[in-house]
């Protein structure tokens, strides 16, 4: 190993440690002042504060393109998954106002589970068919009394770079209640922390909002609210379609 790779791999060990340091630093108050916050908008608002720090801390604050775009209203946000950074992105880059809808495994995360149920997060499993209706039921319920919801309809990530099939539970929902799905973006965040690598290293993070896609226009349904939000991501994401070569995530 020469010694340029050999500074660079030390450069990225110690913000690796300093990122997560970082993270710790910001997490404890976080959850010290959810547990006392009463009310689960100021809680979130607490939680976005903080996500929005810790990236501001670590030199790569979320930069947020076409914010314009989301309604001010009910709606559904549907983003690509490649990190578990990705959570705490979104988190930064919307509104306090989104239920985030998070697979049933980040309950048992260590201090993820805690602030994921104060600010009123949902989970799901597919597994589970009884829980996932009653979990559907309760995001339908949301969303008719005024709720703006995440997605990340992919349901899962790993290493390999491209855009998975796409569950339908976000979209169905969105052509029930008749709510506009936005599709966003999310760049750098596999770069930043792959799949099976512990250290983060540097590099910029960025949100992309997309024009929402309307539920009320002709020959809607939830299968054509899905294939429009994969084009509009696919257009921008750098990254294939893996759903195209049988790559999804259903299929690893």
């Amino acid at each position: 190993m020469s010694d340029t790779a050999i500074v660079e791999s030390a450069r990225h060990i110690a913000y690796g440690i300093y990122a997560w340091s970082a993270l710790l630093v910001a997490v404890i108050p976080a959850l010290l002042l959810l547990a006392v916050t009463p009310g689960r908008g100021a809680r979130r608002r607490v939680t976005r504060w903080f996500a929005r720090a810790f990236f501001v801390s670590i030199g790569s604050p979320i930069s947020v393109d076409g914010a314009t775009f989301l309604p001010e209203g009910p709606c559904i946000v549907v983003a690509n998954h490649s990190s578990y950074l990705d959570g705490m992105i979104l988190t930064a880059a919307l509104p306090a106002r989104f239920t985030f809808v998070i697979k049933q495994e980040m309950v048992s995360f260590p201090f993820a589970g805690f602030l994921l149920r104060r600010i009123g997060s949902e989970f799901v499993t597919r597994e589970d068919g009884r829980q996932k209706d009653r979990v559907t039921r309760r995001l339908f319920k949301a969303a008719e009394s005024g709720d703006a919801l995440a997605f990340f309809p992919e349901g899962t990530f790993d290493a390999t770079p491209g855009l998975r099939r796409f569950q339908p539970g976000a979209f169905s929902m969105a052509w029930r209640a008749r709510l506009p799905v936005v599709p966003v973006v999310i760049f750098g965040s596999r770069a930043k922390l792959p799949a099976n690598v512990w250290l983060p290293v540097p590099g910029p993070l960025s949100v992309s909002v997309g024009e929402p896609i309307d539920p009320d226009q002709p020959d809607a349904s939830a299968g054509s609210l899905l294939t429009a939000s994969r084009q509009a991501m696919l257009a921008r994401l750098d990254e294939p379609d893996l759903a195209e070569t049988g790559l999804s995530a259903d299929s690893q």
